[in-house]
């Protein structure tokens, strides 16, 4: 079984996000990047199908250099080699058509991308993937099984749970369950020594439109100071609550 597995580079969700260009640029100056977490727990189980069942791992980033630092760190978990689509990631689009030409090409026969990327929460490009190729797609995956072209898969829904059959060729929307955080692997020394003979490739982009385009983003307003109410003024919240918070 071939499998890959797209790979989002995303800012630490600790990092201080600013923008430029009259709000319509994220700055990434003095931000760290790092495998987008929904992608991690992809990546996490496409390994453990490769130690279960010797299935081939590739991972796929569709940017600029600065994100092979990212997938480097994907091969010392464990992928066997990487493809980085030299290109910016522009829109969900775009993104999708490119990974449609890699899945095309490599004859992929699994394919593993978080349901959404933490930096724009789109959550567009594995459905429109699935689209252009004409694969079947389960989206908030949170379990998956696969004997031979055979898959099952639960996903998170509204209330409960969903559980799904499915044939290969597939594509999967991942997040959290298809692992546990504490299945997560942390790259080792010998990792990391391997990660750096194991293929990089490189590929240009193929022609696609862009059809949409950022105008603006905008921070969440600020939170205002906190009022401290005596607990022996119970008439005083309640007439916060209802006329200033307007909750009640």
């Amino acid at each position: 079984m071939k499998i890959l597995v797209c790979i989002s580079h995303v800012p630490d969700t600790t990092a201080k996000i600013n923008f430029i260009n009259g709000d319509s640029e994220f700055d990434t100056n003095g931000v760290q990047f790092v495998i987008n977490p929904n992608d991690e727990f992809g990546l996490t189980r496409a390994i453990w199908f490769k130690e279960q069942a010797g299935a081939t791992v590739t991972v796929v980033n569709v940017g600029g250099p600065d994100a092979e630092a990212t997938l480097r760190k994907a091969l010392a978990i464990g992928a066997d080699e990487a493809i980085r689509v030299n290109a910016t990631p522009t829109d969900g689009f775009f993104v999708a058509k490119q990974l449609a030409e890699v899945v095309k090409t490599g004859g992929y026969d699994l394919v593993i991308a978080g349901k959404e990327s933490l930096d724009y929460n789109g959550g567009m490009v594995p459905g429109m993937l699935a689209g252009i190729l004409g694969y079947d797609f389960v989206n908030s995956c949170l379990k998956l099984d696969i004997t031979g072209t055979d898959a099952k898969a639960v996903r998170e829904i509204d209330g409960g749970k969903e559980t799904l059959s499915a044939k290969l060729p597939l594509v999967i929307g991942g997040q959290k369950g298809l692992v546990e955080e504490k299945d997560l692997r942390i790259p080792n020394m010998r990792g990391i020594m391997l990660a750096r003979q194991k293929a990089l490739t490189v590929l240009e982009p193929v022609a696609a439109a862009n059809t949409t385009k950022t105008v603006k983003f905008e921070k969440p307003a600020p939170k205002s100071a906190v009022k401290l109410i005596s607990p022996d003024n119970l008439d005083e919240l309640v007439n916060l609550l209802h006329n200033e918070a307007k909750v009640i």
